[in-house]
């Protein structure tokens, strides 16, 4: 391995996209030799422009490339399983973006798969390296908001997506709240025992009409005492709502959203603060660089990544529980869900 870890993405949708444009212009230690897209041909153009002349529609081409030694999987979700497969046997180090599938006995395959070839496995749960987020974890690291008592977490979206999107997602949980269920995890620094989920359809009925649900709260046990409460929303007016809290016996650590500037206008009309960051990629882009610098550091150190591929099974233990717990009005344990496989 050289000094700069020489990189395949497969997926060049929105997420793609920013991957590449982070390693070209905010990761050094990595170099992007490829991009696999099945329309090649409509990214030639800004391909070109980040100085990425090799783009092709067959994404065997990243994998048979002795040149790569480490794939980005930005593609859709169900195709993410199939490729980790692929690519651990190509003998690739692998970052995925999340969820590895909707299917756990397909997300346990892909884990296989890569023990078995050796290499390493990161999922793109970013949000853990955000600078807020972060923050709040290193306080509960080192103790200083004591046992964890309460986790809460508000995750809201801006605007709800596509119906064609929620029609393929695999629903709320599976789409949205599985960031928060990963979330919760890391600041609680245990696994969740029990879920009891309640949603409703209250922003567009069209999404009730597609089998799905738009807002939701969800309690969560944890293996360590702690209760951990999720709200969601697909639709906050104001912008997106990313906050976080972990209250505990000694205090409490809590995050803020981030906004365009922190301005308070105060006048003989009000006090007026700007509203949050509009979306993702606004509000989380700084930890979509972080992440793959920790991927990269990781593959050309030989140390673990720092969100496993266990780290990816988990919480979509956790979304089928709040499924289940939905649809069955009760608490769902997780060893429900692993004893049904």
């Amino acid at each position: 391995m050289g000094e700069r870890l020489k990189i395949g993405i497969i997926g060049a949708g929105r997420i793609g996209k920013l991957h590449a444009e982070n390693i070209v212009r905010n990761v050094p230690k990595a170099e992007l030799v490829a991009i696999a897209d099945i329309f090649a041909d409509q990214i030639k153009e800004w391909a070109d422009e980040l100085g990425i002349h090799a783009v092709t529609k067959n994404y065997k081409d990243i994998l048979n490339n002795p040149e790569i030694e480490a794939v980005l999987i930005c593609s859709p979700t169900n195709t993410h399983a199939d490729f980790i497969i692929e690519a651990a046997k190509a003998g690739k180090h692998i970052f995925c973006e999340k969820p590895i599938d909707l299917s756990v006995d397909k997300v346990k395959a892909a884990l296989d798969a890569v023990k078995a070839a050796g290499v390493k496995l990161q999922i793109g749960f970013n949000r853990r390296f955000d600078h807020n987020h972060k923050a709040v974890r290193e306080a509960v690291v080192e103790g200083r908001v004591g046992k964890p008592h309460i986790i809460q977490i508000t995750s809201r979206d801006p605007a709800p997506p596509p119906i064609e999107y929620v029609k393929s997602s695999g629903g709320l949980f599976l789409d949205m709240t599985i960031h928060d269920f990963d979330m919760a995890r890391y600041l609680a620094g245990s696994e969740v025992e029990e879920v009891y989920a309640a949603g409703a359809v209250l922003v567009d009925p069209a999404i009730g009409e597609a089998g799905d649900i738009d807002t939701a709260v969800i309690t969560l046990r944890f293996e360590n005492g702690a209760i951990g409460v999720i709200n969601n929303s697909r639709k906050a007016t104001y912008g997106y709502d990313q906050r976080v809290e972990v209250f505990g016996s000694n205090g409490s650590a809590e995050d803020q959203n981030d906004t365009p500037s922190t301005r308070i206008l105060s006048t003989a009309d009000g006090i007026i603060g700007e509203k949050p960051k509009y979306f993702f990629l606004e509000r989380y882009n700084d930890s979509f660089v972080e992440e793959i610098k920790e991927f990269v550091d990781a593959v050309i150190n030989d140390t673990d990544p720092p969100v496993s591929g266990e780290d990816g099974l988990k919480p979509v233990l956790i979304a089928l529980a709040a499924k289940k717990s939905l649809e069955e009005n009760r608490p769902v344990k997780i060893h429900e869900i692993e004893n049904s496989i």
